[in-house]
């Protein structure tokens, strides 16, 4: 398959130019796709105009790149539980603005369809675009506001996340499924470049949502979550989302919480999504109870971490500890690996991706394309050259072949999954 280049004529018009092959880029550089890496771009997916930036493709005549002159670049968005292995390529103009934080895959055109090179890395279904019915959203969302008239955190998640910003996993919650978000910390121990609750006035880009203003207490976050967990099928509670700093900062009132939540019920799992940045924290909370740990990284490499993430009073080294804590208790241990071509598959990111694995004993990778402008991202890393690439599709073989206990995926598994089989036994949430 070769699918045609697609170009914006700035008015929201999308075209193909069948003169050029469309192709995919890692790091600063352009390459031919595989003709097996491109899929349909899956339901929920969406096409962006990249204003300020002409697409390179392969001339279908003479087999070299050239630029699009037609129109601006375009990219695709590509839904969750997918991951995709190249970035859009295109050439920046000196006057193009900052891209805001979405990811831009590389995408083209072919028999009416479009395409883009991406894998299916996940089988739960949790967040595809045609399992959410507005109405019973709606309804639920009503209900929930009705029946905790006085808790903030009930009325953040339903007014803001969920009917604002329509996050996923608030809107899962609004439906009493699967996995609820608990936003715990409206301060945060980072600097990330890239995020999305907080940018500072100054910045060229803009924060994709608005972060929890207020300090949850522990009996807010109990008063929904054990009826939750005891209905809720596949139930997951989660500490740190997009929308709050870093959960581990509010470590005592999580504790706090996560015992009085298994004083009412044994069911499910309590999960928290953090910087990993307090391993002793980290500790406490596995004492009280806490089932699995998701830590967020855009590297396994301390300096490409560290110019990212611009940690206060933490280093790489501390994120390592937290994973090694939750494994000492049996706990179930994720990265969410923000996925970068160019970077994420050199061979340098894959060696230190190895090391990371074997110090932690990691449980799972949780693939995730990495919503960020990508020139931006690596100027401000200072990131000039890729060295060796692999290529994200060899780059998982390679970990799966060595470490075939590793789990991939997207999102964080339920109990049912840990502790059963963890590839088939999810009937009802799963593809």
């Amino acid at each position: 398959m070769k699918p045609y280049l697609l170009y914006s004529d700035g008015n929201g018009n999308i075209f193909e130019d069948d003169s050029l092959y469309a192709v995919g880029r890692a790091g600063w550089d352009a390459f031919p796709v595989p003709e097996d890496q491109w899929i349909e771009l899956p339901d929920g997916g969406n096409l962006y105009e990249l204003p300020g930036r002409r697409a390179i493709g392969i001339d279908i005549k003479t087999g070299k790149m050239r630029l699009c002159e037609k129109g601006w670049a375009v990219a695709a968005f590509i839904p969750p539980a997918h991951t995709g292995l190249f970035i859009a390529a295109y050439e920046t103009l000196p006057d193009a603005p900052t891209l805001p934080l979405f990811c831009y895959t590389a995408v083209g055109w072919q028999d009416g369809k479009n395409y883009v090179p991406a894998v299916r890395i996940e089988k739960d279904i949790r967040q595809e675009a045609a399992g959410y019915d507005e109405k019973a959203i709606a309804s639920g969302t009503e209900n929930l506001l009705k029946n905790y008239p006085h808790n903030r955190l009930v009325k953040h998640l339903m007014e803001n996340c969920c009917m604002t910003y329509h996050c996923p996993a608030a809107r899962n919650f609004s439906l009493g499924r699967w996995e609820c978000p608990i936003p715990s910390s409206p301060a945060c121990n980072a600097n990330c470049i890239g995020c999305i609750s907080f940018q500072p006035e100054e910045e060229t880009i803009v924060s994709t949502q608005d972060r929890l203003t207020f300090k949850p207490t522990a009996a807010e976050i109990v008063e929904f979550t054990v009826p939750h967990l005891i209905n809720a099928p596949f139930p997951i509670v989660s500490f740190g989302q997009g929308c709050e700093g870093e959960p581990l900062l509010m470590w005592e009132t999580i504790r706090e919480s996560i015992i009085e939540i298994r004083k009412h019920t044994d069911r499910g799992s309590i999960n928290i999504n953090t910087n990993g940045s307090k391993p002793d924290a980290v500790e406490a909370l596995c004492q009280a109870g806490l089932n699995s740990i998701r830590v967020s990284t855009n590297s396994a490499q301390k300096h490409i971490y560290e110019a990212y993430y611009r940690p206060n009073n933490y280093q790489f080294e501390d994120i390592i500890e937290s994973l090694q804590v939750v494994r000492r208790y049996n706990g179930w241990s994720s990265i969410n690996y923000f996925v970068f071509p160019g970077i994420t598959d050199s061979e340098a990111e894959y060696e230190a991706l190895r090391t990371l694995i074997k110090n932690t004993g990691l449980r799972m990778i949780q693939w995730r394309n990495f919503n960020i402008d990508p020139d931006w991202y690596m100027g401000k890393i200072g990131f000039h050259e890729s060295g060796d690439i692999l290529g994200v599709t060899q780059l998982m073989e390679l970990i799966r072949e060595e470490f075939p206990a590793l789990k991939f995926g997207y999102f964080n598994p339920p109990m049912e999954r840990i502790q059963g089989d963890y590839d088939h036994q999810y009937a009802g949430a799963v593809l």
